[in-house]
This record gives structure tokens, sequence and C-alpha cells, in this order.
């Protein structure tokens, strides 16, 4: 079932999946992905993003930096792009546990 992004949002901030209607944003509940991009893991309630906005100089897109924007409104973690690739493993792995 597709849904509007904010749902998408609320949806990985509680452990849920869910696909946005244009299938541009989507969650499995802990990955949180704009188009084939991770930019968001959420660790046991822990959400953890990565900033691949303009200011970071990591611009992907400007759809990107609206999903972004939406995500770090219910981060508690965000993360410069470079950083946040070379932790996303090991986010990823303790978000199984």
């Amino acid at each position: 079932m597709s849904v509007a992004n904010r749902h998408v949002i609320a949806a990985w901030k509680n452990g849920e999946k869910a696909v946005s209607g244009r299938k541009c944003l989507r969650t499995d509940g802990i990955r949180l992905y704009s188009y084939q991009l991770l930019i968001g893991i959420n660790v046991n309630g822990t959400l953890h993003v990565g900033d691949f906005t303009a200011p970071s100089g990591a611009f992907y897109s400007m759809t990107t930096s609206k999903h972004v924007g939406m995500a770090r409104r219910v981060a508690n973690e965000v993360f410069h792009p470079a950083v946040f690739r070379l932790l996303s493993d090991d986010l990823a792995r303790a978000a199984k546990k």
C-alpha cells in the first residue's frame, strides 16, 4: 500500500514498512531510502540520518533534499554523508540485534 511521504517517515520512526505513492521514498522499518539512496537508519528507535543536501556538499537531488529534511525533523542524529556512509553498515547490523 502506498502512502504520503509524511506517513513513510512516521512508519520509519515506528519501525514499520511503508512506500510512498510514487515509490521515491520507502522504508523497511529500519532503512529509509530516497530513490535508491540510503538516507536513514532506525537503530532500536534511535533515528540516524545522512545529510544529503547542498549545504553538506553532498547534494543528490531536490526530492532527496526534501526527504532528508522530513527525516531530519524526527532524527536523533544527523551525520555528514561521508560519515553516514562509513557508519551505515554498522548501524544496520546494530538495528537487526
